[in-house]
């Protein structure tokens, strides 16, 4: 009987097991690619740049780009202006501004909120085709008037699938 009910547990773990794994990794279909990077605890430094390399296999594919943002509750500014460069698999280039905003008028911290962090999906284009297959490499530096930019935590490109 014991080996019964042993037996019987280990078929119920297994399958919870699969079903959780199957769930986690199905919960984000519409993702291409995502990847946050730390920002030393001094401040992001001006002449940082964060590099993101994304191939990309299907270029018919429309997509939404999101720049991910967690600042701490102290951070001075209720902005922050990011310059990206794109460099397409042909070497060729585009270079754009952004304006992240992180705060409202009042100085309400926008974004969700863990204590005092908080993190911002800030869009930055809708249903864009790539050109081409290939790598592209995005670099992201920040554009704000001060050489080093405290209590920016995390930087991160996301693209996900737009709408067809």
């Amino acid at each position: 009987m014991n080996r019964i009910i042993n037996k019987l547990r280990f078929n119920f773990s297994a399958t919870f097991f699969l079903l959780g794994l199957l769930l986690f990794n199905s919960c984000d279909r519409a993702r291409i690619f995502e990847q946050n990077q730390n920002i030393a605890e001094g401040g992001w430094n001006s002449k940082t740049i964060l590099k993101y390399d994304v191939d990309i296999t299907d270029p018919a594919t429309p997509a939404n780009f999101y720049i991910n943002v967690r600042n701490a509750d102290g951070y001075p500014y209720n902005n922050l202006y990011l310059f990206i460069k794109t460099t397409f698999p042909n070497g060729k280039m585009s270079n754009d501004t952004l304006e992240c905003v992180l705060a409202d008028e009042k100085g309400k911290w926008l974004g969700s909120g863990m204590g005092d962090i908080y993190d911002n999906q800030i869009p930055f284009k809708r249903n864009v085709r790539f050109p081409l297959p290939g790598k592209y490499t995005f670099e992201i530096q920040h554009g704000m008037r001060t050489d080093i930019v405290p209590l920016i935590m995390d930087i991160g490109l996301r693209i996900e699938k737009g709408e067809k």
